[in-house]
Formats: structure tokens, sequence, C-alpha cells
């Protein structure tokens, strides 16, 4: 018997609730990230204390969260849509809570669906000292029509009708 062949996964691109970058998540970080060059984007963070994990030390899947979060904008500002597919995290110094940090992102190549991209987080000061990297290819999807979101069985709705 034949598989039936599944409708592929449209992202939103309405990020309105992201835990990162939603501006109107109230438990998220809603972060602000900018274009960056032609290829990438930047964003400012100050640690957070309720962000921390170990007591005075951010929580390590948040540091990964921003990397993330910013691979997935390098995309957005030149007009992509896609997610991680992969990913290889090198974490190089424990980040303290109150510290300022510069987070960017940029794509270096394609291959079809596939983009290679990097991302860093380093400390907002003087030395610009490097204390989380990660290495990525980013899997570029399709997005939504405008006004309508995905239905749990893969049927068309209106993004502002009430299931």
């Amino acid at each position: 018997m034949a598989e039936e062949k599944k409708a592929p996964t449209l992202l939103s691109v309405d990020t309105t609730y992201c835990y990162v970058c939603g501006p109107e998540n109230p438990v998220g970080m809603q972060i602000k990230f900018a274009k960056d060059g032609d290829q990438g984007c930047m964003a400012h963070y100050t640690a957070k204390e309720e962000h921390c994990g170990w007591p005075g030390l951010l929580h390590g899947g948040v540091v990964f969260s921003l990397m993330d979060e910013a691979l997935a904008y390098a995309l957005y500002f030149q007009g992509l849509y896609g997610v991680t597919a992969r990913i290889e995290t090198r974490f190089r110094e424990p980040v303290k809570a109150g510290t300022k940090l510069l987070v960017r992102a940029w794509t270096l190549e394609r291959r079809r669906q596939l983009i290679s991209a990097r991302a860093e987080i380093r400390l907002e000061s003087e030395d610009q000292r490097l204390v989380a990297e990660a290495d990525a290819t980013m899997y570029l999807q399709e997005v939504e029509p405008k006004g309508m979101s995905l239905a749990e069985d893969g049927k068309e709705e209106s993004a502002g009708e009430v299931r």
C-alpha cells in the first residue's frame, strides 16, 4: 500500500507570540533583531536573572535559543523562511546575569533548500569576547498565505477564526 503524501508544513509569518522575539508574549524575551549587512542580523540582550539556570548564570538553553532565533532572522532579512535542520553549538564560557550581549548570525552558502549559517554571541564590551557560537544548516520552508493558517487536519482556515 502506498503511503499517503502529507501536505508540507507551512510556516506562519505571525510570530507575535514567539518565546524569543514575540512582542506580545508576556513571558517571552521580546528581543528585537535588526538587519546586519546583506546576509545577517544582530540583536542586543542583557542576561536576566529569570533566564538563569544555575544561580546567577544564564541557562544554556537560553543561549542556544538566542543563536537559533538569530539564524532564523538571518534568513528572514533576506526574504527567506526556514527552520534549523542541524546545529553544532559551542559554549565557550558561562554568562553571568546582568551581562550585556551582542547576538549575531549570517548565512554562508545556499544549496537548494539548505543554507549554511553561523551564529555568535559576544560580550558587548571593548574586547567583544566570544561566549558562544553555532554552525548550522537551515532548511528553507514555504510560508502560509497571508491571513490563512493551517488547522491540525491540514485544511486551511481563516487566521481570525476561533476553533
